[in-house]
């Protein structure tokens, strides 16, 4: 027989000088290598099932996954490992991260798993994990499942006659199909309207042509030939370029770019111009705003967005609630302030109203809706504000990071004092790869562009020598 359950509070000290092996978004690495080895895979299962193992209903996690070829090991290492905790097992195969959470939802499961390196290229994979209401664990959960994997699982695990099964959904496509297009205003319809579509290889190269032809586009689908390998290369919101070509060559009305799992959105206009994650959100914003949608009286978004994105919003009398990075923490940030619209420059988009956690098809239509609506072009439609300069870089590190020397605190305490009120230096690790990330933004474009250089020279040689 398995242990009691653990309490649903249960949160144990972890050693804080320990490498977690949760980060922003799941866990993730460079795929058979730990953490993201089948070894790693059944115990995160074993410890997961424990955890979620509670009462005496028969209990079930959904799975799913990208294109990555590293699927194949790790999602049979998974099946095991909650078989083994006492749990049925649903496999769905390659879908949306945010059709898992719907999944999660709907079928009343205890936990859903995306296996996904979301945006990274084929070599790295990661697992992210959902709770019973779809929404993505809190540290405090990860924590427990961490500090279960490091202890001896041996006696919670099932007897024999307790094991779980595992099954395939075969609809399952059909059911986050059904549900993305609900979410598309009744009475409109995309007719008339050409739209290329980059699925980047990944998990929705199925679902969002579907979708898009089903309400009514001439679709033309680009990034829809997995082969495991070639997941977010060249492609996708990554690498749109790609798609603007695809766009003035077929002169289609608007672009699409969706990432590995199409939790991700970046749109080009029918000029080839790339539209981000915060034009989305400006342009979302006032078409809710307008029609009495929006709740919360503002947006939610992360240090990283522009700051002309604020003053839109200012203008309209709403508010721009800030967070750190991650579409986790946006998500809770939307429910603490009642906000029912948050997201990402980087094209992560929540709208709750019809999800737990981004999903660039749903906001994709949200646009759409906006461009059939207004009647005008993309290029006129998705243009929402002029955004302040701002650069990005980063550089890569190996060891320990640079980011608590003193030269590297000096260099950006000097750009902030030189910027003051008029700009804005953001410095921060990778949650998902071994990355100092740097953001500079200020009215001076040219400014901006030297202060980056500067710093992440500073980082660079700082990183060199900490190495």
């Amino acid at each position: 027989m398995p242990e009691a359950p653990l309490p649903l509070n249960f949160s144990p000290d972890l050693d804080p000088s320990a490498k977690r092996l949760f980060g922003t978004d799941g866990i993730r690495g460079v795929a058979n290598r730990a953490p993201m080895d089948a070894v790693t895979a059944l115990r995160l299962g074993q410890a997961a099932g424990r955890f979620f193992n509670r009462g005496g209903h028969r209990h079930r996690v959904v799975i799913g996954k990208d294109t990555r070829l590293s699927g194949y090991m790790l999602e049979p290492a998974l099946t095991a490992g909650f078989v083994g905790a006492g749990m049925d097992v649903v496999i769905v195969g390659p879908l949306p991260t945010p059709a898992i959470a719907l999944l999660t939802r709907s079928l009343r499961a205890d936990l859903g798993v995306m296996i996904s390196a979301s945006h990274n290229g084929f070599e790295d994979n990661g697992i992210k994990l959902f709770g019973p209401d779809g929404l993505k664990l809190s540290d405090a959960q990860e924590n427990a499942i961490e500090a279960l994997m490091a202890a001896d699982l041996s006696t919670g695990l099932a007897a024999p006659a307790l094991l779980g099964r595992a099954s395939r959904l075969e609809d399952a496509p059909g059911r986050y199909i059904e549900a993305v297009k609900n979410g598309f205003p009744r009475g409109l319809t995309l007719s008339g309207l050409r739209v290329v579509v980059d699925c980047a290889h990944g998990a929705a190269y199925k679902v969002a042509p579907t979708v898009l032809w089903e309400l009514g586009a001439e679709v033309v689908p680009i990034g829809v030939a997995p082969d495991g390998v070639n997941i977010n290369k060249g492609c996708g919101s990554t690498a749109p370029a790609a798609l603007a070509a695809m766009v003035r060559e077929r002169r289609a009305d608007i672009g699409i770019a969706l990432d590995g799992d199409a939790d991700r959105l970046l749109l080009c206009d029918e000029t080839g111009e790339v539209v981000d994650g915060d034009q989305i959100l400006a342009l979302i914003a006032d078409s809710w705003r307008a029609s009495d949608r929006l709740r919360g009286g503002g947006v939610v978004a992360t240090v990283m967005s522009n700051m002309g994105l604020e003053r839109h919003l200012a203008a309209q009398g709403l508010t721009l609630h800030r967070t750190k990075v991650g579409d986790r923490y946006v998500g809770e940030a939307m429910r603490a302030h009642g906000c029912n619209l948050g997201g990402e420059q980087s094209g992560h988009l929540i709208l709750s109203d019809f999800g737990t956690t981004g999903d660039g098809l749903a906001a994709a239509l949200q646009v759409l809706a906006a461009v059939v609506v207004g009647g005008r072009k993309a290029s006129e439609t998705c243009r929402r504000f002029e955004p302040v300069p701002q650069r990005l870089g980063s550089v890569r590190v190996t060891g320990l990071s640079p980011l608590e020397d003193s030269e590297v605190r000096e260099a950006i305490a000097a750009e902030e004092a030189a910027f003051g009120r008029t700009g804005r230096v953001l410095i921060r690790a990778s949650g998902t790869e071994p990355l100092i990330r740097v953001m500079v933004e200020g009215e001076d474009e040219s400014r901006v562009a030297d202060s980056l250089a500067r710093l992440t020279g500073i980082i660079r040689s700082v990183a060199a020598r900490v190495d």
